[in-house]
């Protein structure tokens, strides 16, 4: 039996970092009152802590830049009112190739995303010299892109690259930060100003009379309250069901490996490094007669797609991603079934570009494998506003770009919620945007892995 009697202004159902900024925009930067977030699991624990905690300024098309652009912004901030600013780099994104034909695309696509509002566009050699980044500071750097054609000064810059790197570009309004700390400084802040955090489940809603009227709890507890925001991660679609909609996403399982580079191959200081070239993994004569024996694990003698990248993290640990698999489900399982092979493919397939990794190979098995779900829409935009049911808002579908674009997703779900005049483009995150017909004309340029790499 339910029991009665609580109140709350709203009901914020996640507390990842979707839930958490959105609470930090209401409660800290607006001063709204007596918000609760309802979430089973410890507060940044399902999703959230399983990211490389990266940040781009690199997407396709305008509306994401914009949001990127402004959720870097805000971070930025919050980063500096946090008194540690130390815990947000600006190293960049560098992407590598050894291809003459890669070059150039890299080349035009730096262009186009320049123009879409990353920055300035600057070739090198040219007039200015190229600079790294520092390794721990964001203030006072160069946003734009670099895109060095100088396979010397390539060498010069990043000497435990394959020799034949021809080209790179690198994104400077991008790096990572510790989504830890910062986190558990945004919960602190939120719970300052009163924020309840609850450990339960919604199991149910009260929609009398067609809008929110109260929230229903595993623990027998009920919640009256109009406004309940869907921060659900994964389990947004499930979620939804309650209020009896469907929303269109699927969950993709991905996963990150953490190798320990105990032998030093790659310096601390470098940027997030990826590599745009196919892989063809490197077997002994054994392994490869291993693997051609059974259906199984003859893929890992094909070539893999582009993609593989990593970036350093404190003393000695590499974090590296490669996302060459689709498995797509509608309902999460904890824990993921990862692929079997994918520790010891990252590796490989990161030799590529960095020889001096092959001293590990081998190793896969040892190296840390883990991860979660990429909740995602058709178009890979996320959902961001009110839902059809009055007094529900859902902020989700971020997918693989969860953390960099929480301050700006929150921002705008606070100003939905408290009525505030809105950006011009915030009805492209909205779920209806699907019954617009220039908005499905859209659709057909864009697909789902649209901007992910």
């Amino acid at each position: 039996m339910a029991r009665d009697g609580q109140t709350a202004s709203m009901v914020i159902c996640g507390a990842g970092y979707a839930g958490l900024s959105a609470a930090y925009q209401l409660a800290v930067k607006r001063n709204v009152t007596n918000i609760v977030i309802v979430d089973p699991q410890p507060p940044l624990t399902l999703t959230s802590n399983k990211g490389t905690e990266g940040y781009r300024t690199w997407w396709p098309d305008r509306t994401m830049m914009r949001l990127i652009n402004h959720s870097i912004d805000l971070l930025e901030d919050a980063m500096l009112a946090s008194g540690h600013p130390a815990w947000l780099n600006r190293r960049g994104y560098a992407f590598f190739t050894a291809r003459p034909d890669e070059a150039e695309r890299l080349r035009q696509q730096a262009q186009h995303v320049a123009s879409l509002g990353a920055g300035d566009y600057r070739e090198h050699p040219g007039d200015v010299p190229y600079q790294p980044a520092p390794p721990t500071e964001f203030r006072d750097q160069p946003v734009g892109i670099d895109m060095v054609l100088d396979a010397d000064l390539i060498r010069h810059h990043y000497p435990f690259l394959r020799h034949d790197v021809t080209a790179m570009a690198h994104v400077r309004r991008a790096g990572f930060f510790d989504s830890s700390s910062f986190g558990q400084w945004m919960l602190e802040q939120v719970q300052s100003r009163g924020v309840r955090v609850r450990r339960d489940r919604v199991s149910r809603l009260d929609l009398t009379g067609g809008r929110v009227r109260a929230v229903h709890l595993a623990s027998g507890d009920r919640l009256q309250t109009e406004v309940f925001v869907i921060a659900a991660g994964p389990y947004l679609k499930p979620v939804a069901r309650l209020l009896d909609i469907d929303i269109p996403v699927v969950n993709e399982i991905h996963a990150k490996v953490t190798l320990r580079d105990v032998h030093g191959v790659v310096p601390r200081g470098v940027p997030f490094m990826l590599w745009n070239d196919p892989v063809m993994l490197a077997w002994s004569e054994t392994e490869r007669s291993q693997w051609a024996a059974s259906p199984d694990t003859q893929w890992l003698l094909e070539a893999i797609p582009a993609g593989v990248h990593f970036r350093p993290r404190g003393e000695q640990d590499l974090l590296l991603i490669w996302t060459f698999e689709d498995h797509a489900v509608e309902t999460p399982v904890y824990p993921p079934p990862f692929n079997p092979h994918y520790g010891e493919v990252l590796i490989r397939g990161l030799a590529d570009m960095i020889p001096g990794l092959r001293v590990y190979f081998g190793q896969g098995h040892t190296a840390q494998v883990d991860g979660g779900y990429y909740c995602k829409t058709p178009e890979n935009r996320p959902l961001i506003g009110p839902l059809p049911v009055p007094g529900a808002y859902v902020i989700g579908a971020l997918t693989g770009y969860g953390l960099m674009a929480s301050q700006a997703a929150g921002d705008l779900l606070a100003a939905h919620v408290t009525g505030e005049r809105l950006p011009d483009d915030a009805g492209e995150f909205l779920l209806s945007r699907y019954e617009d017909p220039a908005y499905q004309a859209e659709l057909a340029r864009l697909d789902a892995a649209s901007g992910q790499l």
